[in-house]
């Protein structure tokens, strides 16, 4: 199963992708966590602690001038379009609480959609992750929709759009469905976060008229506190919570 997790900035996908790979690999699968986002919060969602060192792919400069032909900055020279990219998981990921995390990182210049030997390493590399590899996959995806212009998300089995209470956040929503459509994603799951009152639930529901919100995320204290103490959301769950996040991957494995 290959999971996208999307959605506005600060809506809590880093919390939404932590928990469910968390619970899919306390389950005994295989689980690869991919985070997308130049933030890179799931780390700190997953519960790995500061001192371990993460090793984001973007920052090994020898490795995609080696693996693409070209120096990183040498625009307009011919470089590989489809670098070997099988390994990287292998070598780059930090294995902890039964999930194995890879971490792209942030574009050290402008103009993050470019054509250059960075930004076809990483998408050769996020294509193998989703087309070619065998474990159970769960993405922490850009926020906003801009990686779905550069089509990373291509061939997902689902993309799951957290929503909170507000317009910007259910307009994002639409957005992602919209292009995810056009880059042939089929099945999108939706779960409201930071909820506060049954007002808030009826607000999301009421916005998006037609759509199925599978689970509602309480805005709570001990989520706030994981990530102040440095521990995994799921060790910071009630069990009210962790049944919010066992129902949604029951809705995303329908």
């Amino acid at each position: 199963m290959k999971i996208a997790v999307s959605g506005k900035g600060g809506v809590g996908k880093s919390t939404i992708a932590a928990a469910v790979a968390l619970t899919l690999a306390k389950r005994g699968q295989k689980i690869l966590a991919l985070d997308m986002d130049p933030d890179a919060n799931l780390a700190a969602a997953l519960g790995i602690p500061k001192n371990v060192e993460i090793r984001p792919i973007s920052s090994e400069i020898k490795l995609i001038e080696q693996r693409t032909g070209v120096e990183v900055g040498e625009y307009g020279k011919v470089f590989k379009l489809n670098p070997e990219v099988s390994d990287i998981a292998e070598k780059f990921g930090v294995e902890y609480n039964g999930v194995s995390l890879v971490v792209l990182g942030a574009s050290n210049k402008g103009g993050g959609g470019c054509a250059c030997p960075e930004n076809t390493f990483v998408k050769s590399l996020v294509a193998d992750l989703v087309l070619y590899k065998n474990e159970s996959l769960v993405m922490d995806m850009e926020a906003g929709i801009e990686h779905l212009g550069r089509g990373t998300a291509m061939g997902v089995d689902c993309m799951v759009i957290a929503v909170e209470p507000g317009q910007r956040s259910i307009d994002c929503a639409y957005s992602v469905m919209k292009m995810g459509g056009e880059i042939g994603l089929g099945k999108f799951v939706f779960i409201g976060n930071k909820i506060t009152s049954k007002e808030d639930e009826e607000y999301i529901k009421n916005s998006m008229p037609g759509q199925k919100i599978s689970a509602f995320m309480p805005y709570a204290q001990n989520i706030r506190e994981a990530d102040r103490d440095g521990v995994s959301v799921l060790d910071a769950f009630d069990a009210r919570q962790t049944k919010i996040i066992e129902n949604l991957i029951a809705e995303i494995e329908k």
